[in-house]
């Protein structure tokens, strides 16, 4: 796959966590919290999210939580990418079984995984990609190791899958594409629990036309 991770839960060597799993009774436990964390965002909200509330969900002690996490906001954080790997994988793993050939398609195939994340995936709905706040963070996030963006993972599956050239202007407008199209997603899930499909149409039509117009203009 595109993307590899070590365990289910996060990324091998990801700063995120004081304490990397390294074995798999322990890998099922930080995939606890993380599970446990989605659970209760699901249902109030990460803003209202702590610790204490991650350890009792997930049947483990405070001292389990702080084990792997620092504080409430990388519990966040895990989760936000632990969500953006899956999509990015669902999403390269799908084009390669349809065999895709088209980068349309493409489009078509990242608004669905994305629209069937919304409706199934605990947790996915309150993550905002890149929009945490770290404000009561001890450690500052530029502390933390980059962390490849879904913009970014798409532009991997664009270049790996269509041997599209890797340049700076084909990741802006990935990025500029992938941001409009969260925004419109978001949207469209922000009073309908299955998705307004006027928003998810429309997601379509401005993500593939804005992406045309870059691609005519370097024609």
């Amino acid at each position: 796959m595109l993307v590899t991770e070590v365990n289910e839960a996060l990324p091998g060597g990801s700063s995120l966590l004081r304490n990397e799993p390294v074995q798999a009774r322990s890998s099922a436990r930080l995939t606890g919290l993380l599970d446990a964390a989605a659970a209760i965002i699901d249902e109030i909200g990460f803003e209202r999210l702590t610790t204490a509330m991650v350890a009792e969900r997930a049947g483990a002690s405070i001292g389990t939580v702080y084990r792997y996490f620092p504080d409430r906001i990388a519990v966040v954080e895990a989760l936000a990418l632990r969500c953006i790997r899956r999509l990015a994988e669902r999403v390269d793993a799908a084009v390669v079984e349809a065999g895709i050939t088209d980068w349309h398609d493409t489009v078509d195939i990242a608004i669905d995984t994305q629209v069937a994340m919304y409706r199934a995936e605990p947790g996915f709905r309150a993550i905002r990609f890149g929009d945490v706040d770290t404000s009561d963070r001890s450690t500052p996030s530029d502390d933390v190791e980059p962390r490849r963006t879904l913009a970014e993972l798409y532009t991997a599956v664009l270049v790996e899958r269509f041997g599209l050239e890797a340049t700076d202007e084909l990741a802006f407008a990935i990025d500029v594409a992938t941001e409009a199209g969260n925004a419109l997603v978001a949207r469209a899930f922000a009073r309908d629990p299955e998705g307004d499909p006027r928003f998810i149409e429309e997601c379509r039509s401005v993500v593939t036309g804005y992406l045309d117009r870059v691609a005519a203009s370097r024609a």
